[in-house]
């Protein structure tokens, strides 16, 4: 690992990495708003929203969840910009950089994100559910603890 990989850098590979996430993060979010739209439109119901249709408020949330994760690579890369990115929001510390390299967005280092009782800290694993998986074509990215809101 160089020094570059390493955290609290400001590197070009970080910035490209956020870069491609955030891309991705755009055709999520923009596929499942679309895929939204299409089928709330197609509801009989008269209100064209979809509201008491399970499959359309599934299309939402996961819609939803894609936009914070898209927030979350946004404020990453501001992060980057103003020399912050890599170190712990809470603690200060530096992130870990194996953390940094699997989730270059997280907010927080291993010892802060540490599931603790505390409201918002949990180990999340990575893995979307079947349910929340992303649309065609569009492989879900690895989401860490408090990296998403």
């Amino acid at each position: 690992m160089t020094a570059e990989d390493s955290a609290g850098t400001s590197g070009p590979r970080w910035r490209a990495r956020l870069e491609a996430r955030w891309q991705a993060y755009v055709q999520e979010v923009t596929e499942l708003s679309l895929a939204y739209h299409v089928a709330a439109a197609a509801v009989p119901d008269g209100t064209g929203d979809g509201a008491g249709q399970p499959e359309i408020a599934a299309l939402l949330r996961r819609a939803v969840k894609a936009r914070r994760k898209l927030a979350d690579v946004e404020d990453a890369l501001a992060r980057l910009a103003a020399g912050r990115f890599g170190s712990c929001e809470q603690c200060g510390s530096p992130v870990q950089a194996g953390l940094l390299t699997a989730v270059p967005e997280t907010r927080y280092c291993a010892r802060c994100d540490a599931p603790s009782g505390v409201s918002g800290a949990s180990g999340v694993s990575g893995e979307l559910p079947p349910a929340e998986a992303g649309p065609a074509g569009v492989r879900p990215l690895p989401l860490a603890g408090r990296a998403t809101r």
